[in-house]
């Protein structure tokens, strides 16, 4: 079974750096996630695997096999592409049946695997249609039949979602996940959807300007993430400003720039040290004392209001609501927040400060 390995590979475009040295393990089966915002190299690092993209340093190896100089189609990898890639002239049954037929494989071989991914991702019943009369989501899903119909155990999606509808994305990616386990498949999927990664993913890569940033489980990434980057760009957050004014009983009492005070359980910052803690909006709440706000917006969410208060040096706080509360949900209404101190993180203000860390680019 396929472990895809990365050793310090890199692509530069003269003096641009698309991707700038890395270094990564894709084990067995396991479902890698990599994620970031556009332009970060994440479509180039899958390319560079596929054998689509040489690299300018570094190599790829497969199952312990060196990948440099061999191309994509002795690659033995299945690859579901952005834009739907079906040949319009052919049935949904050729289509997926492409591979085993250029494997000259004996027809009868080739009608049972199309009839099986097919049937596994729901569209026997059209296989007889064009690519043309199908909608966006069943051409997605034509194609990842067709990626499956390789015969591979490596799967590559490289942003396989993002041309469809979001309720046809949300569908489809669960079907992407389930397909990958029930077949015990390595799959590597790019994406810029931090939702849609956390939704189906073993491990997420994080990428910023060419480079990891960082890796671990979606739940690693979203309740303690270990750098500012990643708390800003996986879900969303608070991020508040202040020094460590005092440390006692496994707590920091951190000092705001707005005069507030947060505690955090979390002491690895020295005594008067410039911080920054991050805090989800579900973990901030109401309380008699804190950090004195005024409700500045309110935002129905469906199962929940997410409410904005501005501090009185104009910062704004976000906390989630889940019930109406005419007192909370006023505009205008003054009031005090705290934080749950378990889940907030605490860093080290970036010496750049905290926009330069968390841009994009």
């Amino acid at each position: 079974m396929p472990e895809v390995k990365l050793v310090g590979i890199g692509k530069r475009y003269g003096s641009v750096v698309a991707v700038n040295s890395v270094d990564l393990t894709v084990h067995d089966k396991e479902y890698v996630t990599i994620l970031g915002p556009s332009g970060c190299g994440k479509t180039t690092l899958i390319r560079m695997i596929a054998g689509i993209i040489e690299p300018s340093q570094g190599k790829v190896l497969i199952d312990g096999r060196d990948m440099t100089g061999v191309p994509i189609e002795d690659r033995d990898i299945g690859y579901v592409f952005q834009n739907i890639a079906l040949f319009p002239h052919l049935t949904v049954e050729n289509n997926v049946s492409y591979g085993p037929r250029a494997k000259d494989r004996p027809p009868e071989e080739q009608a049972s695997v199309s009839r099986r991914f097919l049937d596994m991702v729901k569209l026997l019943d059209k296989m007889q249609m064009f690519p043309g009369e199908l909608c966006g989501g069943e051409q997605q899903k034509a194609s990842l039949a067709r990626a499956l119909a390789s015969g591979s155990k490596l799967l590559l999606l490289d942003e396989p979602l993002s041309a469809l509808d979001s309720r046809v994305r949300v569908d489809l990616r669960y079907e992407l996940r389930r397909l990958a386990k029930e077949l015990g498949l390595t799959t590597i999927h790019v994406t810029h959807d931090q939702e849609e990664a956390q939704s189906v993913s073993d491990r997420i890569v994080l990428m910023r300007a060419g480079a990891v940033v960082e890796t671990g489980s979606p739940e690693e990434l979203y309740t303690r993430p270990k750098n500012i980057f990643t708390a800003n760009f996986i879900g969303e957050t608070n991020l508040l400003e202040g020094w460590v004014e005092e440390i006692r009983d496994g707590m920091s009492i951190i000092e705001l720039r707005n005069g507030g005070k947060v505690q955090v359980n979390q002491t690895d910052q020295p005594l008067g040290d410039a911080v920054v803690i991050s805090v989800r909006p579900e973990f901030v709440f109401p309380t008699d004392e804190g950090m004195k706000a005024r409700v500045t917006h309110v935002t129905y969410m469906g199962t929940y209001w997410r409410v904005t208060a501005t501090t009185e040096d104009e910062e704004d706080v976000g906390f989630d609501v889940a019930t109406f509360d005419s007192n909370l949900l006023t505009i205008g209404k003054e009031l005090y927040l705290a934080v749950n101190p378990k889940a907030a993180v605490l860093y080290p203000r970036p010496e750049n400060g905290v926009e330069e860390a968390i841009k994009l680019e």
